[in-house]
């Protein structure tokens, strides 16, 4: 595990390969087992393989060039009739997320974690059809990576990012 969580990066650029059925289903549930406040798994996902639907998509994102390339993109919706804590039930989504970004990484594919899409939610919710209590949370772009992943892009010390109450 530790190796996925220090190799894992954004792959931005993908092979014209599909991802079988099976590796999907893995990564669906690798978010699926995520923890969330109460259990109560608040996530809701799209799989958009269409390639004339991800055309449509990546008219809702200046990283249209990514959602063409990739092979699948799942979008990742918080089901609010499904919350209790709005605040807990995004942080377990972002979970869910990262737990797809590692399994995705661990199955030798790429992905990455699209946000500035948001600013489309409601053009994205319209295009995969999901019902107006889901609201949209994030895309998921993800394939065969073309060309290697970029080099470790480094971390700042634990000197800077944690701090003690003695």
């Amino acid at each position: 595990m530790e190796k996925a969580i220090r190799h894992r990066r954004s792959i931005r650029s993908f092979e014209a390969r599909q991802v079988s059925d099976e590796m999907v289903e893995t990564i669906l549930e690798a978010g699926r087992w995520a923890p969330s406040g109460l259990n109560n798994q608040p996530w809701r996902f799209a799989v958009i393989r269409d390639a004339r639907l991800r055309e449509e998509l990546s008219g809702l994102t200046t990283y249209s060039a990514i959602i063409k390339s990739a092979a699948l993109v799942i979008a990742v919706f918080y089901d609010t009739e499904a919350g209790y804590n709005r605040t807990k039930d995004i942080q377990a989504i972002g979970a869910c997320i990262e737990n797809m970004l590692l399994q995705i990484c661990n199955l030798g594919l790429g992905g990455v974690w699209l946000g500035e899409i948001l600013r489309s939610s409601d053009e994205v919710k319209k295009l995969t059809g999901a019902p107006d209590a889901y609201e949209f949370m994030a895309a998921i772009a993800l394939g065969y990576p073309a060309g290697a992943a970029s080099t470790d892009p480094g971390r700042k010390p634990l000197s800077e990012l944690v701090f003690f109450r003695r």
